[in-house]
């Protein structure tokens, strides 16, 4: 019991500072991460010592893995097939064409700018592929964008978060390998997606006809064993080839959400809860194990890495992506800029750190220390002028539901006089 003390003060520890800052950030309506990174930093090594993830050990990685399945199977169960269809052609470009451009443009930035090798400068880019459905979905929920600009962010959240995960394993293991032919890369590429695809459709079915049989399954544990099943078909996915479960959480999700389940509204609360819970406790230890020197230690370089994603790779990929698709210059300007990074980045960062080190091969901490550096710049910069942005470019729907009810009472306002005015005609006509 002795010896466990120390673990269990670390996750008890780690829930309270998570759902206290989920608390806080509800209160001052401001994205959860600013917090959640701000609390993991302050609490880790770098700030009071009280926290320290590595005494989890190799259970670190089980409990990043697990909580990443969790939330992209709640990112997938919130989607809806039909709103997709508007921005179906937009959101196939994103998660293909967008991934070239964002994982060629973040590449040569960080080689030239932050002096990357290549080989672990397109590391980098290809973690810095996936945005951040975690921080971007409680965005637009708070900010109230229109429905065509969120939809977009939304899916391109859910969809390439798995693909970019999967293109990161492989280019971690062009990395620690030295040498694999650009086909074999494609291979694995679609290899994974195939599998992911196939196990979480099949799943997905099978257990949306198991959550109908309200005789067999009682209500109380409708949800455990929706909770089972996605955990046990991403270990099954990741055994048969690694990063595969990443996919077979968001489709089970949007399987099951297109199954229209009587008890779907439960469900949706108990993962949201859930996924909210996974975010807070990764994010705070993730954080609490970053090293801030090694973030100082980077350099105005890398500050400029990440102002070329945020400022020239990212417009380029949305401009290209949504061309002749019904976008206005102001959608494609808000979707330029709200992009921010979230916690699939951090822990794929965190886990290959500890594989380049592993393997002998340096850049492991500078990698994980640029793509946090990109979290909080994306989140600060971006997660916190957001609703300014959207305000400006009236993409708000509470200011748009404002502008229409001030048109409807000046309407009203000029029909009143009308009506005054024709009484007062026929008044004088009949005196």
């Amino acid at each position: 019991m002795e010896e466990s003390l120390p673990i269990t003060i670390l996750i008890s520890a780690t829930v309270v500072a998570g759902i206290a800052a989920q608390v806080l950030a509800g209160y001052f309506h401001i994205p959860s991460i600013v917090l959640l990174l701000l609390f993991g930093i302050l609490l880790g090594r770098d700030g009071f010592d009280f926290l320290d993830p590595s005494l989890l050990g190799i259970g670190l990685e089980v409990v990043v893995s697990l909580s990443v399945a969790l939330i992209l199977f709640e990112g997938g169960l919130n989607l809806q097939l039909g709103e997709l269809k508007e921005v179906s052609s937009s959101l196939r470009n994103l998660v293909t064409f967008g991934v070239l451009i964002t994982l060629t443009g973040a590449g040569m930035a960080a080689c030239w700018l932050s002096e990357f090798p290549w080989s672990i400068a397109f590391l980098y880019a290809s973690l810095e592929v996936v945005t951040g459905p975690t921080v971007i979905n409680p965005l637009l929920k708070q900010i109230g964008v229109e429905k065509k600009v969120s939809t977009l962010l939304e899916g391109e959240g859910v969809f390439i978060d798995p693909i970019g995960a999967i293109l990161a394993v492989i280019v971690l293991h062009f990395v620690l390998s030295g040498n694999v032919e650009p086909l074999i890369l494609i291979k694995g590429l679609v290899l994974r997606l195939g599998i992911g695809v196939a196990i979480g459709i099949a799943g997905g079915w099978l257990l949306s006809q198991l959550m109908k049989q309200d005789q067999f399954l009682s209500q109380e544990l409708k949800n455990l064993v929706v909770l089972a099943s996605v955990w046990g078909l991403f270990s099954l996915a990741q055994v048969l080839r690694g990063e595969s479960g990443l996919v077979v959480a968001v489709v089970m999700g949007i399987v099951l959400r297109a199954s229209n389940l009587p008890s779907e509204s439960l469900l949706r609360k108990f993962n949201e809860q859930l996924s909210i819970l996974a975010n807070s406790v990764l994010f705070i230890l993730l954080a609490a194990d970053l090293s801030i020197a090694s973030v100082f230690a980077l350099g105005w370089g890398s500050v400029l890495t990440v102002l070329v994603l945020m400022l020239i790779v990212r417009p380029i990929n949305i401009l290209i992506s949504t061309w002749n698709q019904g976008f206005n210059w102001q959608q494609q300007l808000f979707l330029s800029w709200v992009a921010p990074r979230g916690i699939v980045a951090a822990s794929l960062a965190s886990l290959f750190a500890v594989s380049l080190t592993k393997q002998g091969i340096n850049g492991g901490d500078s990698i994980k220390a640029l793509v946090f550096l990109t979290i909080m710049m994306t989140v600060f910069f971006q997660g916190l002028t957001a609703a300014w942005v959207a305000s400006l470019l009236d993409l708000r729907l509470v200011d748009q539901i404002d502008q229409n009810s001030l048109q409807a009472t000046t309407d009203d306002v000029n029909s009143q006089k009308d009506v005054d005015k024709n009484s007062l005609i026929s008044d004088l006509i009949e005196s």
